[in-house]
């Protein structure tokens, strides 16, 4: 007879509540929703930004495949405000692992007239475009991405696995179960489907498991000095995307990112956390998730996520 496999659910029911315990199993089900994945669809793809979060996704890739490569490409939308820090990583990462890497410009659309920048000066929504066109010009049926049930609301409507129409686009009503783990995977020509292996991943989670398994991540993850100034509440780095108004002070505080998406958008936080295990503890303490907390983009309205997510976004 053939052993159920064991889910988040049995082992928290049989009593496995120490840390080490509920990663395994998260990393047991993430490892399985990837091979899953690379079974039954075609063309997959992994979008990878150098963020914590896709650099686990790949991280888990790689462990699913070893000693075989990852057997698909990872894509990356480049605004044009990323962190130097962060693209550094992205391409010193894939040259390790030997995965090919496709960039998707924004600043291509702007130059063409196929997009406008936005008079808030943010690109982050400006990527669903160019996302959207390389996933066509790909001809990808699937697309890893590294989002989380606890980052946001609307993130918490999706499924493991996401079905999107010949758009693109996400309709929230139309969401397939997906009980005993079952992930339905079907679409018709021209749709694709979105995956999430860390779905259910805190970001305590994955702290704990960077820590565990060692994994390298931007500087920018760590507390370190920077030129900041305060708008909206959080401290904005000083950049060329990203300069105070006359009535903003620049100050030089220690600081760290909690998500590392644009200079345009994105916030740190004051920090004293120098290493994994610091980081591990301040979130640990913290109540507010990580985008909550830093994302300029997510303030847009009050379902900023959702409206982009319906159009194509990740």
């Amino acid at each position: 007879m053939r052993t159920p496999r064991m889910t988040i659910e049995t082992t928290l029911s049989a009593g496995a509540t120490r840390a080490g315990d509920i990663l395994d199993v998260l990393e047991s089900e993430a490892i399985h929703i990837i091979r899953e994945v690379v079974a039954e669809f075609e063309r997959p793809v992994l979008l990878f930004s150098g963020g914590k979060d896709s650099v686990v996704v790949l991280h888990l890739a790689a462990k699913a495949f070893w000693p075989g490569r990852v057997p698909f490409p990872v894509l990356h939308v480049d605004t044009g405000h990323n962190f130097p820090e962060v693209l550094a990583f992205r391409d010193a990462t894939v040259e390790k692992l030997g995965v090919r890497l496709t960039v998707a410009r924004v600043q291509d659309y702007l130059d063409d007239g196929r997009l406008e920048e936005r008079t808030d000066g943010t690109r982050n929504p400006l990527q669903t475009l160019p996302l959207l066109d390389a996933i066509a010009a790909g001809r990808h049926d699937a697309v890893f991405g590294g989002a989380r049930r606890d980052e946001d609301k609307a993130r918490a409507k999706e499924r493991i696995i996401s079905l999107r129409d010949g758009f693109g686009q996400w309709d929230p009503r139309n969401q397939r179960p997906e009980l005993w783990n079952l992930y339905n995977g079907r679409h018709r020509p021209g749709e694709h489907v979105r995956a999430f292996p860390i779905s259910n991943w805190t970001e305590l989670d994955v702290w704990r498991y960077i820590e565990r398994e060692g994994i390298e991540l931007p500087p920018l993850y760590y507390a370190h000095e920077r030129d900041v100034f305060r708008r909206d509440g959080m401290w904005r780095a000083v950049g060329p995307v990203s300069e105070p108004r006359p009535d903003e002070q620049v100050q030089r505080v220690q600081v760290r990112y909690r998500t590392v998406g644009d200079m345009s958008c994105t916030g740190a936080v004051e920090s004293d956390a120098l290493t994994v295990a610091d980081v591990v503890r301040e979130v640990a303490a913290s109540t507010i998730t990580e985008r909550g907390a830093t994302r300029a983009d997510d303030r847009i309205s009050e379902a900023a996520m959702e409206d982009r997510k319906r159009e194509g976004y990740f």
